[in-house]
């Protein structure tokens, strides 16, 4: 049997070292932390000498800061369901421990622990003792369940692997005081998964099922939405998140409760199933940036800049981003939901000319109709010769084709890709009731994936990929003949509203993630219509990301850089995240709240019946010129008051600085006092990169 996570593990603190236990398992290990050092090592039995601190979930990871390095553990875990009779259970709190017994007090490692802190406290992050949940379960049904759970896990949804790479370097090659493979340690390493999860016990007329619902975002690329665009060098693109759709039937052990008695163990649960297989069902989906070199420039303006580098020097990344889709999914049919026109048709035309570099003997064909010179626009290759024609572009001009709130026009492209769909089938496995690890005898399998994106890869791919999960789920239940032939599970009025449900819940935790709001558009996945109210709702959550995304992302893509060791903080790097601006262009925004603040005082303070009217005039009048100067100059120089990332710089960030600065040493009104007065002013805010260091796995 597979060597398991401790599901109770007790902490014990000392002056010398920390010690973690498992009571349930007296004879295992103990894993002791040397403080202040941070060196590991088991040891045989328990530390004697070291109190009870607490008893904690498991052991999120370690992390080196500037200063000290700290144990990250999870104190709260909240059962969220079980998946074929194993607990899968979300973080609600972690507590970070630090090494040295007094801890010093430094401004930028104050900082960087806020910014974990406040990073951690918000994920959506899941994990299970017994059940991989970074592998969908065909992935499940390939590997070997003999092989510890850390090692089982998805590299791309292993999301605390960074801060658990101590603990798996000690794994895997011990130290200078225990040397080779310390198996002892498996226990401890806890793989955590970053997404949405949803575990649903419910019936389609009135057969009983399970429904889940699983996305998982890679660690790969992660950030912030304006601060994470395109592709990497490695082939990792932005904002990829893969989703699985599951159903299972005849499960009597899913829900919240405890093992049901009676029967024997079988795959992790207690409990028959009325003699009845356990099947389970899969349909996997995934969505990810448009996979060339592209980026959107903050300039406080409400639609930022577009930059695309040339696609030929793309190429090499697109080439290993596809190779790895299509040997983990087969066939890949790439469904893009940018506009045609404006601004998003640079990106629209950067990626089919990727396509057309990759496959060979690329076939192009279009479609139009009223609404749309281009409804639909496929590209793909006329022969099988190479890897890349497995890729099969469909362009489907969702703004045009909806406009007018009819939003049921979306099964154009469901019509267009139905082929596809058939063709590619989905998972569906059933137990072995004599296999005690749980393994699945595989009936079929998913051997293509509908890989969506608009711009950002939320709004307009939640709509799209709530209709495909929909088709799929359909097919699935007729299947199973649960539902007769041309009969959907809209017939059903409940599950109906569950099924919207799960699915506007699981855009907004994406949506969150990554822009800082809830979906837009989830009115329509909610109801199946567009509504007044939805538009209005979707009005205040642009403006809350217009907000968000220009002066609070900054910090947030610095924590997912810390955390995912995009950024590895050293001793010498100080004072990273002191504002180094002009103190002048500094306090351009207070001057404008203070002049505004003027004009309001005199525009509306009583005045006695004799008062001269003129001063007071004068006195508005002034202080609103000043106003509109400081909003002038603000906007013109939009880049010098976005919140950037501070630790891994952006090159256009740095570009776009050093050319506002420029402008503004231009300034006839204070062009002269910035030049002669710009205490200090240095770029490190934005050309630390040489401190941000890829960790490369």
């Amino acid at each position: 049997m597979a060597s398991l996570p401790f599901r109770d593990i007790n902490v014990h603190a000392s002056t010398s070292h920390y010690a973690f236990t498992s009571p349930s398992s007296p004879s295992a290990p103990t894993l002791v932390v040397d403080r202040p050092s941070g060196d590991l090592r088991l040891n045989d039995g328990t530390l004697l000498g070291g109190k009870r601190v607490s008893s904690i979930a498991g052991i999120l990871g370690m992390i080196k800061l500037r200063l000290d390095k700290y144990i990250i553990v999870i104190t709260k875990a909240q059962p969220m369901g079980r998946l074929k009779g194993h607990m899968v259970y979300k973080v609600i709190a972690t507590e970070f421990l630090p090494l040295r017994e007094r801890p010093l007090h430094d401004q930028d490692e104050d900082t960087y622990l806020a910014l974990l802190k406040a990073l951690i406290k918000s994920s959506p992050m899941y994990f299970s003792y017994s059940f991989d949940i970074t592998n969908t379960f065909q992935r499940q049904s390939q590997l070997d369940p003999s092989v510890p759970l850390w090692k089982r896990a998805d590299d791309r949804f292993f999301w605390n692997k960074f801060v658990q790479s101590d603990l798996i370097d000690f794994r895997t090659s011990g130290t200078r005081h225990q040397h080779g493979q310390q198996p002892g340690v498996d226990p401890y390493i806890l793989p955590v998964m970053f997404g949405m999860m949803e575990i649903i016990t419910t019936r389609v007329k009135s057969t009983p099922l399970t429904l889940v619902l699983i996305t998982r975002r890679s660690r790969h690329r992660a950030g912030t939405r304006y601060f994470s665009r395109g592709i990497d060098e490695e082939g990792h693109v932005s904002n990829f998140n893969e989703t699985e759709q599951i159903i299972i039937l005849n499960d009597s052990t899913s829900g919240l409760g405890g093992f049901a008695g009676g029967g024997g163990m079988q795959n992790g649960k207690v409990g028959g199933s009325g003699g009845k297989e356990v099947q389970i069902m899969s349909y996997v989906q995934t969505r990810g940036s448009v996979p060339v070199f592209w980026a959107e420039v903050n300039t406080l303006h409400y639609t930022p800049k577009l930059q695309i580098r040339g696609v030929e020097t793309a190429v090499s990344a697109a080439q290993a981003h596809f190779d790895e889709q299509i040997r983990l999914y087969g066939d890949n049919y790439l469904v893009n939901l940018v506009k045609q026109k404006g601004r998003e048709q640079r990106v629209k035309e950067a990626y089919e000319q990727m396509i057309k570099m990759l496959v060979s003997s690329p076939f192009e064909g279009t479609s139009e109709d009223s609404r749309s010179s281009e409804k639909f626009h496929l590209v793909e290759s006329s022969t099988r010769q190479q890897e890349f024609d497995r890729l099969h572009y469909v362009y489907f001009d969702f703004h045009n084709e909806t406009k007018g709130l009819q939003w049921h026009r979306v099964q154009l492209l469901v019509d267009q890709l139905h082929d596809a769909l058939e063709k590619q089938q989905y998972f569906r496995g059933v137990d072995m009731p004599a296999d005690l690890e749980g393994r699945l005898e595989v009936r079929n399998h998913q051997t293509s994936v509908i890989r969506t994106n608009c711009m950002d890869c939320l709004d307009r791919t939640n709509v799209v990929q709530s209709i495909l999960a929909r088709t799929a789920l359909n097919r699935q239940l007729t299947d199973l003949g649960v539902l007769s032939r041309g009969e959907t599970f809209t017939s059903d009025p409940a599950f109906e509203v569950l099924f919207r449900k799960i699915w506007a819940d699981n855009a907004d935790v994406v949506s969150t993630s990554y822009s800082g709001t809830g979906a837009l558009k989830t009115d329509f996945t909610r109801t199946g219509v567009r509504t007044k109210a939805g538009l209005l709702q979707d009005g205040r959550n642009s403006m809350t990301r217009y907000f968000r995304n220009n002066f609070t992302d900054g910090p947030k893509q610095d924590a997912f850089d810390l955390f995912l060791g995009a950024y590895l903080p050293t001793t010498s790097s100080y004072l990273l995240f002191v504002d180094q601006r002009p103190l002048l262009v500094q306090s351009i925004p207070y001057v404008f709240a203070f002049s505004l603040f003027f004009v309001f005082i005199g525009s509306f303070t009583r005045r006695l019946p004799d008062a001269a009217v003129l001063p007071v005039r004068i006195f508005i009048l002034f202080w609103f010129v000043v106003a509109a100067w400081c909003a002038n100059f603000i906007i013109r120089n939009g880049m010098l008051y976005v919140n950037w990332p501070k630790l891994n710089p952006r090159p256009w960030a740095t570009e776009g600085y050093q050319e506002a600065i420029s402008n503004v040493r231009k300034d006839k009104v204070i062009g002269g006092l910035v030049a002669r007065h710009e205490r200090g002013l240095s770029t490190a805010r934005y050309t630390n990169a040489e401190e941000g260091k890829k960790r490369i796995e």
